[in-house]
């Protein structure tokens, strides 16, 4: 996957955690959920270059 790709993907992740939050509470297991999602998502693009070496 490339950065531009991993960028996009994190957008539209935050996206839906912000509407989730809109109709859930912060709590509910929805918005945990996406934000777990995110949370890998930025961690990944955060680590992108050391994924790319070890994956080679």
């Amino acid at each position: 996957m490339s950065k531009a790709l991993l960028l996009e993907k994190i957008e539209t992740c935050r996206q839906e955690l912000v509407a989730l939050s809109y109709h859930h509470e912060l709590t509910s297991q929805a918005v945990i959920e996406s934000s777990m999602k995110l949370d890998t998502l930025i961690n990944k693009y955060q680590n992108y270059d050391n994924y790319e070496l070890a994956s080679r």
